[in-house]
């Protein structure tokens, strides 16, 4: 048996009706924000990520998946969406259309990190961005989409995390303050992070290794220092969120883990999978499309991870619990052929149904419909084809009629 790749999955028969749910409920919930479908491809030049992602992240450094192809050029499946995005709005001039673009995606991303629960090297992602709108109503306002998507999937105990990393003017004094802060502690840090230490020690807060993490929670804030524009910006952005009525809290110590956030970052926490089981999380970007060939425009965005978000909807909910209409009993040669008609017929009405080819007992096809939760099964046999009739049983009343052959598909609407 060849077995799956490790750290990918599949996405059963069982599980994808809460995918489709989840799906369907972000992108409704993005429209009515104003965002339009964007499909960028899987794959892009490498350089793509490392000028926009940053050389010095986890992602590019380690995690990308990156080969040469035939003709010599370095190619990377993408390992976020936002840069892809990008591109495509600067390579085809979106914002020369709309001086304001919101725009979504969905689709599958790749890192080569250590799989865990919930963590995949192919995972799948609702990405939206917003291009064009320096206002920090825009900041609170992308904040809303990404709760409001939650919240239309009933998800509760929703807490989104918020900070202000700042920009390139308040952020180089104080990477100075964190270089003299972690420069007394460089030989306990881990290789990483002693790298880190030279090129950009913001990244050090954002390192998962406990020693570092704990080097971290006593260095400087950023929020203390701060410039008055990005103050006033984040001040805004929690005026904002108070005046909504969302949650949040400020954790000064989240920089997220990407070099090319600016002034608001936030995740999505889902309290109900537990305190380190943020769904998604994004933030403001004000250089990047500029960095990227593009307009010097500003952004703002965010993602959502499907397979943590899907981990926190059970499995038995009845908004996307899929079940079959109608199954078609056919008992015998000839009432097989009849069913065939039949089954078709009612599907060509709209009406979900399902049948068996196999020639089976009454009993044991009655079991295929008890298993797909018809709620109705149309049996055929010899006596019933005789007189041009079925029998329709209601699977919930356990009562039974009898009507004609050419009125199945009529009588069925009508209990609809």
């Amino acid at each position: 048996m060849i077995r799956l790749v490790r750290g990918f999955h599949d996405i059963l028969p069982d599980e994808t009706p809460k995918w489709a749910f989840i799906l369907e409920t972000a992108r409704r919930t993005l429209e009515l924000f104003g965002y339009r479908e964007i499909v960028p491809p899987i794959m892009e030049r490498t350089e793509l990520f490392q000028r926009g992602i940053g050389e010095l992240t986890d992602i590019v450094e380690k995690e990308m998946y990156t080969f040469e192809d035939r003709g010599g050029d370095s190619l990377s499946l993408r390992p976020e969406a936002t840069a892809g995005i990008l591109r495509s709005v600067a390579e085809h001039s979106l914002l020369h259309r709309d001086s304001v673009l919101k725009l979504y995606c969905v689709g599958p991303m790749f890192r080569r990190e250590r799989p865990s629960k919930g963590r995949f090297r192919q995972f799948f992602q609702i990405d939206a961005e917003v291009l064009g709108d320096v206002s920090p109503l825009a900041d609170a306002e992308t904040i809303a989409a990404a709760h409001a998507i939650m919240s239309n999937l009933g998800a509760t105990g929703l807490m989104m995390e918020i900070n202000s990393v700042g920009c390139n003017v308040c952020r180089g004094e104080y990477r100075g303050l964190l270089r003299a802060f972690f420069e007394k502690y460089l030989d306990e840090l881990c290789p990483d992070c002693q790298r880190r230490y030279h090129g950009n020690p913001l990244r050090i807060l954002d390192c998962k290794v406990e020693r570092c993490s704990e080097i971290a929670r006593s260095a400087p804030v950023i929020t203390d220092h701060l410039d008055r524009p990005c103050l006033e910006h984040f001040q805004a952005v929690q005026e904002a969120l108070t005046l909504l009525g969302i949650p949040y809290r400020i954790v000064p110590q989240m920089v997220r883990g990407l070099d090319y956030y600016t002034r608001t970052a936030f995740e999505i926490v889902h309290e109900e999978l537990g305190r380190s089981k943020a769904v998604g999380g994004g933030g403001r970007y004000d250089y990047l499309l500029k960095e990227l060939g593009g307009p010097d425009a500003s952004g703002i965005g965010f993602a959502i991870g499907l397979e943590r978000l899907a981990m926190g909807l059970p499995d038995e909910d009845p908004r996307f619990t899929r079940s079959t209409d109608v199954y078609v009993a056919a008992l015998g040669e000839s009432a097989r052929n009849e069913g065939f008609r039949i089954v078709n017929t009612i599907r060509s009405a709209g009406i979900s149904a399902e049948t068996r080819y196999s020639g089976s007992s009454l009993k044991a096809q009655m079991k295929v419909a008890d298993k797909l939760g018809a709620r109705f099964v149309v049996m055929i046999g010899d006596d019933e084809l005789s007189r041009q009739e079925v029998t329709v049983r209601n699977m919930s009343t356990k009562e039974q009629v009898r009507i004609g052959m050419d009125r199945v598909v009529s009588f069925l609407q009508s209990l609809s």
